[in-house]
C-alpha cells in the first residue's frame, strides 16, 4: 500500500532529483516530507512568500525504513545523527568532546536505509539540542523539550531507488499570510513552554552530558 507524504516548497515539485540538495540538514542529503498536510503547509510558507504543499505517493514496499522514533533508539541516536550533519557552533569543553563521544557511541548506520523517520530539528529543537550539549540541560529535560510544540516526524527519502518510488499527485497553494504565523507560534509556544521549564526545579537524579561522558554510557545502558 502507498504512503501519502507532503513536502511543503516555495514551488511545485513534481519529480525531486536525487543526489541535489544541502547536504547540511538534519540527515544529510535527501528529499524531506512529512505525513501531515498542515505541517507542509506550515513549512512551505515563509514570511514573505507563498508557497505549495507537494503531495505524493510513495511505492514504499521492498524499501528499507530506519525509523529513529522507534523503540530499539533513543534521543541520543537522533541527536548523533543531527551532530554528524548540522553545523554546530560547539565553543564549551563538554560540547566539544559530547559531540566526539555521541557519535563514537550512539550514531546508528543509517546512510544505508532507504528511508528515514525521525524528528525535525527546527529552530526550537536544535537550540534545546544545542543547550544539552552544552550541560546546560539534563537528558530527561531534552527528552521532555523534544515533545514541545508538536513538531511531528520527517520521512526522509535517502535512496535512489526510493526516489523512484515517489510519484507527484498535485499541489495545493499555500498562503503565507495564513500558515507563517501558525509556523512562527508553533515555535514560539515550544521556547515559552522550555524556558518555562528551564525555572522549573532540576529533575533529582538527571543525568547531563558531562555524567553520561564520565560514566561512558553506550546504546545498552539501563538508564536510556
Amino acid at each position: 500500500m502507498a504512503r501519502t507524504l507532503y513536502h511543503g516548497s516555495e514551488i511545485i515539485l513534481q519529480q525531486p532529483v536525487w543526489g541535489a540538495g544541502n547536504p547540511r540538514n538534519d540527515y544529510g542529503l535527501g528529499f524531506y516530507c512529512t505525513e501531515s498536510p498542515e505541517l507542509a503547509r506550515e513549512w512551505a510558507s515563509s514570511e514573505t512568500a507563498d508557497g505549495f504543499a507537494n503531495q505524493y505517493a510513495l511505492e514504499q514496499e521492498g524499501l528499507s525504513v530506519l525509523n529513529l522514533n522507534g523503540p530499539e533508539f533513543t534521543i541520543l541516536n537522533w541527536l548523533a545523527v543531527l551532530l554528524e550533519n548540522r553545523i554546530f557552533d560547539l565553543k564549551t569543553p563538554v560540547a566539544v568532546q559530547g559531540r566526539r563521544f555521541l557519535l563514537d557511541r550512539f550514531l546508528p548506520n543509517y546512510q544505508s536505509y532507504d528511508i528515514l523517520i525521525g524528528y525535525r530539528a527546527d529552530d526550537s529543537y536544535f537550540s534545546f539540542s544545542k543547550a544539552f550539549l552544552e550541560n546546560g540541560i539534563s537528558l530527561e529535560q531534552l527528552q521532555w523539550a523534544m515533545r514541545l510544540g508538536n513538531l511531528g516526524e520527517q520521512v526522509v527519502l535517502k535512496s535512489k531507488e526510493a526516489f523512484e518510488r515517489l510519484h507527484f499527485i498535485g499541489a495545493v497553494p499555500v498562503e503565507s499570510r495564513l500558515y507563517f504565523p501558525r509556523k512562527r507560534t508553533r515555535d514560539q509556544e515550544a521556547r515559552e513552554s522550555f524556558f518555562k521549564m528551564m525555572e522549573e526545579t532540576p529533575i533529582a537524579g538527571a543525568h547531563y552530558l558531562s555524567t553520561i561522558i564520565t560514566e561512558n554510557w553506550d546504546n545498552h545502558d539501563p538508564r536510556l
